[in-house]
């Protein structure tokens, strides 16, 4: 993020957690304005410029113990600022003030546990312990076996004895859970407290994260020319909208129409953009070539490395006609990076490829410009209704950028993709007409690489099998499935029977998807 000295800044040290990024999101829920900054480039020079009004050391993989593992400079304890370590954070709070930080069998925790008070109540405990304990969420392996002077012990749990310290005098906090994700229900109370404590008054707005955006936007890009790969998602729409806000007529889109689409999308968001916003909008019509591409081939790995190559190659050839580009602009959001990258340049753990980002901006010599990097989906969601984008477009499900080829196991064929169409058409209509779609993250049918045997009426039919799918997600970083009830789904498998030829049975699917794995292949 850019310098911005007119807002109360907080400062959050990266350790490499997966979840840092989830305390940048609970503090601007409270309207605080912080940055993230990997330890390694947190210097006492940087520390004097930046002037956080508190800070926030981040948990991460590493063992304090160890040589070399990442450690706050010295001076970050010298500022005369609230801090509060997280996790690692506390562990590297303590062994650097001289407290003591073990290993040992038996006293990890990982997953949900059970904190009790000890000693008084302070500020940053109110509105905790109301049931007498509180459930957090622990993830760590060696543990704090003596905590440094000045410090005392405010609360604790069978495995962790200083779940909770404090050295009240200095504004030093130290917390062995995680109270910024969702498994530790009263986290977000926790945070309110500290920055209240910090005495931040909340000036951080979407409006000014627009403002900051745009100034971001047009300092890094300058007169230059920008492409924009959009899809007609949420995340490339709000993006391009933005993008186009700051720099006008320099932003060209390319819109291509790979014929993995939903149904009638690709007229959709060309009267959007083309019509209602007057982008410039390069339509590429790529249907034969990429269906083409995609005959005979079953294997889901395959088919993404198909589509990714293509896309290269044809966003390449309409975007070579664009004069003087030398930037392009992707909608990738803090889940696409976390699953791919260390963000930030910190030192968190590669998780999964992403086609966000990987190899275009390389071959075709571009510089990125994603204004939307540090955002989760609601917030970005909350960035378009900032910038007046129509609420059907903010609150469309997710669409994956390899399209239906995903939703389609096996080997896809243009008569298997009309049946998905249309069946996902039906679905998605069912979801609006019982008022859920707005409680779903993300709901699609998925066309099944079997054909079963069918009474319909009074024929023998052998169709395809579909399965529906629905989940729930705050962030995009877990989801859970949806819980229909029998009516919903009984009705609408007998919709989609009747009203789509060459499907005759319909399945729902509960399985369960690690974090931010929530498309079918």
């Amino acid at each position: 993020m850019n310098d911005i000295p007119s807002h109360e800044r907080l400062l959050i040290i990266d350790f490499g957690s997966q979840v840092t990024q989830l305390i940048a999101r609970r503090l601007r829920e409270l309207s605080v304005y912080c940055e993230i900054h990997p330890f390694q480039k947190v210097t006492p020079a940087f520390l004097a410029e930046f002037a956080p009004k508190a800070v926030i050391l981040s948990g991460g993989p590493a063992s304090v113990i160890d040589e070399g593992s990442p450690r706050p400079p010295k001076e970050v304890f010298d500022l005369d600022v609230p801090i509060l370590g997280i996790c690692y954070g506390q562990q590297v709070m303590m062994h650097m003030l001289g407290g003591k930080v073990e290993s040992g069998h038996g006293t990890a925790e990982f997953g949900r546990a059970y904190v009790v008070p000890t000693g008084e109540k302070i500020d940053l405990l109110d509105g905790w312990f109301a049931q007498d304990k509180e459930q957090v969420w622990m993830s760590h392996g060696d543990h704090v076996s003596a905590i440094a002077a000045g410090f005392e012990v405010y609360g604790t749990s069978p495995n962790a004895p200083f779940a909770i310290t404090a050295d009240t005098a200095r504004g030093f906090y130290a917390v062995q859970f995680h109270p910024e994700v969702h498994h530790t229900p009263n986290g977000a109370k926790f945070y309110e407290n500290f920055v209240k404590m910090a005495g931040f008054t909340g000036d951080w707005t979407m409006g000014a994260y627009r403002e900051q955006a745009i100034d971001a936007i047009r300092e890094q890009v300058g007169d230059k020319q920008v492409i924009c790969g959009l899809s007609g998602g949420v995340d490339s729409s709000v993006a391009a909208v933005l993008i186009h806000e700051a720099i006008g007529d320099q932003l060209t889109c390319v819109f291509v129409d790979h014929g993995l689409l939903r149904k009638d999308e690709a007229e959709e968001v060309v009267k959007m953009f083309r019509d209602n916003y007057k982008i410039k909008l390069i339509y590429a019509d790529e249907k034969e070539l990429f269906l083409g591409a995609l005959d005979g081939q079953s294997d889901p790995e395959t088919k993404r490395k198909i589509i990714g190559g293509l896309f290269i190659d044809v966003f390449q050839k309409y975007a070579n006609g664009i004069e003087g580009a030398e930037f392009l602009a992707q909608g990738t959001l803090y889940p696409d990076v976390i699953e791919s990258v260390s963000f930030s340049g910190g030192p968190s753990v590669t998780i999964k490829s992403h086609h966000n980002v990987g190899g275009l901006p390389e071959k075709m010599g571009l510089k990125l410009v994603e204004p939307l990097r540090e955002l989760f989906k609601d917030e970005v969601r909350a960035l378009g209704r900032e910038l007046g984008l129509p609420a059907s477009f903010i609150g469309r499900h997710p669409f994956p950028g390899p399209g239906l080829a995903i939703r389609c196991p096996g080997e896809i064929t243009r008569a298997k993709l009309e049946i998905l169409r249309e069946a996902d058409a039906v679905y998605i209509d069912q979801i609006r007409k019982h008022g859920l779609y707005d409680e779903i993250w993300q709901a699609f049918v998925a066309i099944l690489p079997v054909r079963t045997v069918g009474v319909m009426g009074d024929g023998r039919t052998y169709d395809f099998a579909c399965a529906l799918r629905a989940v729930t997600s705050v962030d995009g970083m877990t989801a859970d499935y949806y819980p229909f009830t029998h009516e919903f789904l009984g009705e609408t498998a007998t919709r989609i029977i009747n009203e789509v030829q060459g499907i005759n049975r319909v399945t729902y699917d509960i399985t369960s998807k690690p974090p931010g794995t929530i498309e079918w292949e």
